[in-house]
């Protein structure tokens, strides 16, 4: 037989596997599992970070959930996407005064927080980065 003859079946099992491929990848992209809120391990924080909880509560909590874990509002925070060598604190610092356009996640632009000082959002990331060792996030290179 020829390939002329078998086309049709070449291009089922192309698009099958193509099909597989897809989900296959989706299925590993955090952006699939948008909404559904991760398991957070809370640790002992230090002062700093106590307040830091306060303050995400009154600022974060709403959209990123309780301790990080993310809603259907935003993203949880407490993810190894976050890692600080993805997401410096910087960031962290950046998205509060300026807002983040749409990127890792399908929940839209986040808006800026101008009702955070600098010293509540130095207190929320030392919150995160605590609430993210405790539940073995660290500093992981980010390569492109």
């Amino acid at each position: 037989m020829n390939i002329k003859d078998n086309l049709p079946k070449y291009v089922v099992l192309a698009f099958f596997v193509g099909a597989i491929g897809l989900w296959f990848a989706q299925s590993n992209n955090p952006r699939a599992v948008a909404g559904i809120p991760v398991a957070v391990k809370l640790p002992q924080l230090s002062a700093q970070a106590e307040a830091g909880k306060k303050a995400f509560a009154s600022n974060c909590a709403q959209c990123h959930g309780a301790n990080g874990a993310g809603t259907d509002k935003g993203p949880p925070l407490i993810h190894d996407i976050y890692n600080p060598g993805h997401h410096a604190d910087e960031a962290f610092f950046m998205a509060a005064k300026f807002g983040v356009r749409q990127h890792h996640w399908r929940f839209g632009d986040m808006p800026p927080l101008p009702q955070a000082s600098q010293d509540d959002i130095a207190k929320i990331v030392r919150y995160i980065r605590e609430l993210q060792v405790a539940n073995g996030i660290t500093y992981r290179q980010h390569r492109m």
